[in-house]
């Protein structure tokens, strides 16, 4: 069946918008909290403990946030989400403002939006199938993750600076703002509730979050996708918690040279948002998947090879754009191989299982360039996304049949 265009009535509209600015108010927030942070501690493990919080919570609390996504009314659980992120943030923006910020704050703050964060993209990968068509989920997801990178990649974050010359706590404040506008956006959706069959006698969190592990590992292409994305995770956290010192000291090009190699990242990843689609209508999902990793090892061998910063510049171009590919085509993969009674909990084991390669990543990314040179984090990372291209081969054909939206029995289940 072909791929068609979302329609902006009917909701996807209204989801899209609020999308975009709770992204743009993520990414003042993000990048003004490790400026607070040093501004706050010299200490190195201190300001490096605000970033890991903003991990913690998806080991911790990630399978829970998809099994509680899939008990409730998924918008309902969205909007008042951000309502609470938002008054959290406004009270952070509050004691910033009074001058009683403190590092204990942050790492509580951060932990607990992370926290509220997994009940939301849970909820969100699994309404989206509710608000358009299943064979529109891909320009859906392209048109949502596009949008999210230039507000948040192109708009947001440059205009910290601008928005800290007026004070410490007005990031915080605008992101508090968009978190409540997000809220009503979503609160205005008019979708019915999801349509499950009664649970079990005697079923319980612990039963249904297994459910969801045990259907993303015997569906062939979703647990070759999970450990391919695991493995780019991995090196991808080792790529970018050393790519300060790839630019500064192995290229010697200055913080001009890191704001250059980032914005090339952002600007591809817009790129890739109107080439995803194309991509797998030519090819399948997963051969795309194929294709935008067999590209990123390529750039990555690239950067770490070639001691220039054009090299860079252009590899992490080719990276931001085959990182947008990859990431609309296996979100599509999932939402349209999933039941819908157990999407959230399927996007939850996918998400905590992959997500966990970014932290390790980062530990091996330190560990590798201080034995090895600030080069080899970059070449670990080619090593680690040719692996993942090879962990996709098996699964290679056009696509494998989707699952029925209800078909609870066979969720999983692909051909051999």
């Amino acid at each position: 069946m072909g791929e068609g265009a979302p329609a902006w009535r009917g909701g996807f509209g209204r989801l899209w918008t609020a999308a975009v600015v709770s992204r743009f108010g993520d990414a003042l927030r993000a990048s003004a909290l490790p400026l607070l942070a040093a501004r706050l501690t010299d200490a190195p493990l201190a300001i490096a403990s605000v970033t890991a919080c903003g991990y913690l919570p998806w080991l911790l609390f990630g399978l829970l946030g998809g099994a509680v996504a899939d008990r409730v009314d998924q918008r309902r659980a969205m909007w008042a989400v951000d309502t609470v992120r938002g008054l959290l943030v406004a009270a952070f923006a509050l004691a910033v403002a009074l001058g009683h910020a403190s590092i204990v704050l942050l790492l509580l703050l951060a932990f607990a939006l992370t926290t509220l964060q997994t009940l939301f993209d849970n909820a969100s990968t699994a309404l989206l199938p509710s608000l358009v068509d299943r064979h529109a989920l891909g320009g859906a997801n392209a048109r949502l993750m596009t949008g999210q990178q230039i507000a948040g990649g192109l708009l947001g974050a440059p205009l910290v600076p601008l928005l800290l010359t007026a004070g410490a706590s007005v990031p915080f404040a605008a992101d508090a703002i968009t978190y409540l506008a997000a809220a009503v956006l979503v609160a205005s959706l008019r979708t019915r509730p999801p349509e499950r069959a009664p649970r079990p006698a005697g079923s319980t969190l612990r039963t249904e979050i297994g459910e969801g592990l045990r259907a993303l590992w015997q569906d062939r292409a979703l647990r070759a996708t999970c450990v391919a994305t695991l493995l780019c995770n991995i090196g991808m956290g080792a790529l970018i918690a050393t790519l300060v010192l790839h630019v500064t000291r192995w290229l010697q090009a200055g913080t001009a040279g890191y704001a250059a190699a980032m914005t090339a990242y952002s600007a591809g990843s817009i790129t890739g948002g109107f080439l995803a689609q194309r991509m797998a209508r030519r090819t399948g999902r997963v051969r795309a998947l194929l294709v935008a990793g067999t590209v990123q090892t390529s750039a990555l061998l690239l950067m770490g090879t070639v001691r220039h910063l054009g090299a860079l510049v252009a590899g992490m171009l080719l990276l931001g754009a085959m990182n947008m590919v990859w990431n609309v085509n296996q979100v599509t993969l999932m939402q349209q191989r999933a039941p819908e009674s157990m999407t959230g909990r399927i996007a939850a084991a996918f998400r905590t299982s992959s997500t966990s390669g970014a932290p390790l990543g980062a530990l091996l990314g330190g560990a590798v360039a201080g034995a090895y040179g600030l080069n080899a984090p970059a070449l670990l990372a080619a090593v680690l996304f040719g692996l993942a291209v090879t962990s996709l081969i098996p699964v290679r054909k056009p696509d494998v049949p989707v699952v029925a939206p209800r078909d609870r029995a066979t969720a999983g289940r692909a051909p051999s």
